[in-house]
């Protein structure tokens, strides 16, 4: 079943149930005004505050950093997104990205269980970030809560909005910086953890035979007639060793054409589409991935699991990365928009720099509107 009616049948539930319990539910930190459902709590307060207590000089002095690298990030972002115009429709540099859901003109699929879990590792990395921050520089929190905005889901730390106006401008910059900061420091760790398990310990305890069917793409030639977990061997009687066979054989085909694959199950035959990348290149609809066999049995199946680390912390890696690059684009209500606003505001006057920072959000959203338009046609 496709991802997205996952979605639907549990927003359903959490909206009707919401609904009906709406009075007791008032009574336990929730607020429910359609299509607002939002809760509030004061209990990792505590913990927020303790991880801000360790050493709230490091914090400022590693967020005073941050500062630094979330305005390159900001400049580097708003660069590839504008140059990214110029081949919007073919290559579209924005696309909405749904764990466990095909979308249109997206050439990532997160995998659902997957993607959850990293999206999770988002939200609450930022989230508790911002709150360290803020109670580092003596901002008080209101409130700590998740919300779901019709279907969409999110979270937040409430800092004191009038402590937090009224602090110093570099405090307001640390604590804007500190989300999208640890995001990316997330996915440094989530990066090394990667490199050490696919250079290391899957080389130790494994050893690549062949390609496997990853992951079958729906409505492609593929779907309904070959499955995920097949071991490729040839296509059209040539012979797949490894990855590098796989991708010039199948790179080597046209749309229309008739190819035969050979798997560890038998031979299937296909009738190829346009690569949605390259029309003039044949579409399988496979996503292929290398073949191990276990060759350390000293510790049972349980090498096995060094995958799903490695699955793990790539998308870890992945969303944390590009969700607090985005979150860095010169765009209010974004926390990229607040920076630029604080920044320019100390050589300008409010009635200046306010209307700038406005122009250039608006420009932002309109391309980031135009190139997910693009990426659905």
């Amino acid at each position: 079943m496709n991802g997205i009616y996952y979605y639907l049948i549990a927003f359903a539930i959490i909206w009707i149930v919401a609904l009906i319990f709406k009075n007791k539910l008032t009574n336990h930190g929730f607020e429910i005004d359609f299509p607002l459902i939002m809760w509030r709590t004061e209990r990792l307060k505590g913990a927020i505050k303790k991880i801000s207590d360790i050493s709230p000089r490091f914090w400022k002095y590693f967020m005073t950093l941050g500062i630094f690298l979330s305005f390159a990030a900001m400049i580097l972002m708003t660069w590839i997104l504008v140059s990214s115009l110029e081949n919007v429709f073919t290559t579209p540099s924005v696309s909405i990205v749904i764990p466990g859901v095909e979308m249109p003109g997206s050439s990532i699929y997160v995998p659902l269980g997957y993607g959850l879990i990293a999206l999770a590792s988002v939200l609450v990395v930022h989230e508790f970030s911002h709150g360290i921050l803020a109670l580092s520089e003596k901002i008080n929190i209101k409130s700590i809560g998740l919300l779901l905005f019709a279907v969409i889901p999110g979270a937040f730390v409430e800092p004191d909005e009038e402590e937090l106006k009224a602090s110093k401008k570099i405090s307001q910059l640390r604590v804007y910086a500190a989300g999208s900061v640890a995001n990316m420091s997330l996915a440094l760790v989530a990066f090394i953890i990667f490199l050490v398990v696919s250079s290391y310990a899957i080389p130790a305890n494994f050893t690549q035979n062949g390609i496997e069917i990853d992951r079958i793409v729906g409505d492609s030639p593929s779907d309904g007639i070959l499955r995920e977990g097949m071991v490729l061997e040839s296509i059209n009687n040539q012979t797949i060793d490894n990855s590098q066979s796989y991708v010039n054989i199948i790179g080597s085909f046209k749309p229309g054409d008739n190819v035969t694959v050979g798997t560890d199950q038998g031979d299937y035959v296909l009738t190829l589409s346009k690569n949605p990348n390259n029309e003039s290149v044949g579409f399988f609809g496979i996503q292929a991935a290398k073949h191990f066999e276990l060759v350390n049995n000293n510790y049972g199946d349980l090498p096995w699991i060094y995958f799903v680390l490695l699955d793990l912390s790539q998308w870890v890696f992945t969303l944390n990365l590009g969700i607090g690059l985005f979150n860095l684009l010169p765009l209010k209500p974004l926390d990229g928009g607040k920076m630029l606003e604080i920044l320019l505001s100390y050589k300008l006057k409010e009635n200046v720099y306010k209307p700038i920072v406005n122009s250039i959000s608006v420009v932002m959203a309109m391309i980031i509107i135009f190139s997910l338009v693009a990426s659905f046609i």
